[in-house]
């Protein structure tokens, strides 16, 4: 029954979280460039368009039924609920904002869906919520993936193609979700010794700091790509981020049957190629971002 509301609280953080990602990213166009320097100013901009203000409301009603979803039942078996909602970005972001979505990237889409659900259908299931953690774990995860999501908000800096922009930043973003997803769920395994105990927690620091930084990183993306392949890139970043912390982080078991270790390459591979799908040019032209 426990995993069975588990399951019905990621499917509504799928559907919200898509939702809410396409109004940020028509509120994000309609404001002047973000700049990842002047955190304050950008923030401030992007909360008085409507749109992404609307966004924010619905991701942060999202954010609720994740934490919701993340206390009940083990890491990587959300995600694999949370994998769906690519395909509801696609569905989404044609039917409702108008977002010209080729067949390129319906087949990035695709792959990434079936990608990401084989690769977490394939890991062993045990019971509980699996919410403990080795420190030296936690920290080695959390640390490396800091590192991967500076080196990809860098990454126009460095010479990065200007198509790639979007969806560099985008799965940026996503990793930093990402983390901040681990360290919640670091937290609520914390939550059973009493509030003190997470406010106490640096884990809760991590958290907010991850959660502020993809926040900026995310709607600059939004302003150097379209809405599917950005959005697309910030979510697989996400779900991939949570799934390998749920197995180096809280041990969450791999598969043990050559079969399903085949599957799972075969996964990582299927999301791997659609990244290299689903990219497009600018989402609006630089003049216009810094307007």
């Amino acid at each position: 029954m426990t995993l069975n509301v588990g399951i019905g609280l990621a499917l509504i953080c799928a559907a919200l979280t898509q939702l809410g990602f396409l109004c940020k990213h028509r509120g994000a166009n309609a404001v002047p460039a973000i700049a990842l320097g002047r955190p304050l100013q950008s923030a401030r901009a992007l909360l008085r368009s409507r749109w992404f203000a609307i966004g924010l409301g619905v991701t942060a009603g999202a954010w609720l039924m994740h934490v919701a979803a993340l206390a009940i039942a083990p890491l990587s078996f959300v995600q694999a609920v949370l994998s769906t909602g690519v395909v509801l970005l696609a569905v989404l972001g044609a039917s409702l904002f108008g977002c010209k979505v080729s067949r390129r990237q319906w087949l990035g889409v695709a792959m990434t869906a079936i990608g990401l659900v084989l690769l977490v259908l394939t890991l062993p299931h045990r019971g509980g919520s699996h919410s403990a953690y080795a420190w030296p774990a936690l920290l080695a995860f959390q640390g490396g993936m800091l590192v991967v999501g500076a080196l990809l908000i860098a990454a126009p800096r460095l010479g990065a193609p200007s198509h790639h922009h979007g969806t560099a930043l985008g799965a940026a973003a996503g990793i930093l979700f990402g983390v901040s997803d681990v360290a919640v769920k670091a937290l609520t395994g914390l939550a059973g010794h009493g509030a003190l105990a997470v406010v106490a927690s640096p884990w809760l620091i991590v958290a907010g700091t991850a959660a502020v930084l993809a926040f900026l990183a995310s709607a600059r993306g939004f302003q150097q790509g379209d809405a599917v392949p950005v959005i697309a890139c910030t979510s697989t970043a996400a779900n991939v981020t949570c799934i390998v912390g749920g197995i180096v982080v809280f041990g969450d078991a791999l598969a043990s049957h050559t079969l399903l270790i085949i599957v799972q390459v075969i996964a990582f591979a299927l999301v791997a190629v659609a990244a290299m799908l689903t990219p497009t040019a600018h989402g609006r032209a630089p003049s216009q971002a810094a307007a």
